[in-house]
């Protein structure tokens, strides 16, 4: 038996906190939804921002609100505005089973609009049998699956050289992830 990740909502922020609720976090049903997340499923929550870890139950808020909101005791473990990474995990019999599952993966903008539809895919390649992929679930293609608007192509160039690379690596390594 293991434990792998069969939803996540990926870099959601914070709406609000109300140590005064019963607990839990309050999501959008149609995130929810889209993602494979369910009422009263139990969650881990990893915050991006002071690195808190917590697990709690999911309760749907309004729909189309786009809130995320720690309730209860979790309300201590992050500020408004903060980016949180939610998953929701299942339990296979082994390995074999990753084949089978495809992880909803959904990223967001800053105002929780979500960003991208992705799906984690484990396949058997050519150099090993548990090979893994994320794949725009939309287009059905690994190389759309990544937007870069925030990424400083001087620093990677910089920190690549810095650990050796030739000019040549690099440019085919930036040609490679980045669509330049």
């Amino acid at each position: 038996m293991m434990n792998v990740i069969r939803a996540k909502l990926h870099g959601i922020r914070v709406t609000n906190a109300d140590l005064n609720y019963h607990g839990s976090i309050t999501l959008d049903p149609e995130q929810c939804e889209m993602a494979g997340i369910y009422p009263m499923e139990f969650v881990e929550i990893w915050n991006k921002n002071s690195a808190a870890r917590i697990s709690t139950y999911v309760i749907f808020g309004e729909s189309g609100s786009r809130c995320c909101v720690l309730n209860g005791a979790a309300a201590r473990t992050c500020q408004k505005g903060d980016e949180l990474i939610i998953a929701a995990t299942e339990t296979i019999s082994g390995p074999e089973k990753l084949y089978d599952i495809k992880p909803r993966i959904l990223t967001f903008l800053p105002d929780n609009h979500i960003d991208q539809v992705l799906y984690y895919d484990v396949f058997q390649s050519e150099r090993r049998p548990y090979d893994f992929r994320i794949v725009d679930a939309d287009k059905h293609t690994v190389e759309s699956c990544h937007t870069w608007p925030n990424v400083d192509i001087t620093r990677v160039r910089d920190g690549l050289a810095a650990k050796g690379w030739s000019e040549a690596e690099i440019d085919d390594f930036l040609a490679t992830h980045f669509s330049l």
